[in-house]
């Protein structure tokens, strides 16, 4: 896992928006791929089974197109179906540990851990490769959101030792103070996917991480 965590497990992670319809979604994808994406998640709170089955598999493929890792949120039966490269999952969103089983040692395991040390501490444990926290800023993907210190960052870098995903609010401008802060991972949906120009403003966001250690 230490070789996948430094290949994909840091720079912007691209999470899809809701509401798409199918092509649409996977044309800004694609574009967010050729601006130099390497980890995208598929987040879908509408569609029905079928239709995100579909829906994955397509997304799956082309990420494999680019050389990048795809991620399904909060579906480990989905995850597992489209032989996506891991599942990124919440606090109600089954058993950490079964699931870490499930995925085997060449997948990937995310845990949102929200605004709380002690839920990336046993996410950790139980085998995650990468945790979460929000929002740092308002997110108008969730504006009721618990707000997550910034300072979360920078204790899973030195405490865990495992990547640190911020999410919520963030756009091109606070982007820097959150790398600066230990941000391995900058997960966006509405600056990236609402942008003018997605593959710009993935290159852009990229950007941040040049020269930075993995």
């Amino acid at each position: 896992m230490p070789e996948l965590q430094k290949k994909f497990l840091r720079g912007l992670y691209a999470i899809t928006p809701d509401g798409l319809d199918q092509n649409v979604l996977l044309a800004q994808v694609e574009a967010a791929l050729r601006g130099g994406v390497k980890l995208v998640q598929y987040r879908d709170k509408k569609r029905g089974a079928a239709q995100q089955a579909e829906i994955a598999s397509a997304l799956c493929a082309l990420c494999r197109r680019f050389g990048a890792c795809f991620i399904v949120n909060d579906d480990l039966a989905l995850a597992l179906s489209v032989d996506a490269d891991g599942v990124h999952l919440g606090a109600d969103d089954g058993d950490l540990v079964a699931a870490r089983l499930a995925l085997g040692p060449g997948k990937l395991l995310g845990v949102s851990c929200y605004a709380d040390f002690d839920l990336a501490r046993a996410a950790l444990k139980a085998g995650a490769d990468y945790v979460a926290f929000g929002a740092v800023y308002p997110s108008p993907t969730k504006p009721h959101a618990e707000r997550a210190p910034v300072s979360l960052l920078g204790r899973c870098r030195d405490e865990l030792g495992i990547p640190a995903c911020a999410i919520g609010g963030i756009t091109l401008t606070n982007a820097p103070a959150l790398v600066a802060a230990g941000a391995d991972l900058l997960a966006v949906i509405t600056d990236l996917f609402e942008a003018p120009d997605i593959e710009s403003r993935a290159r852009a966001y990229q950007n941040f991480f040049q020269g930075e250690p993995a």
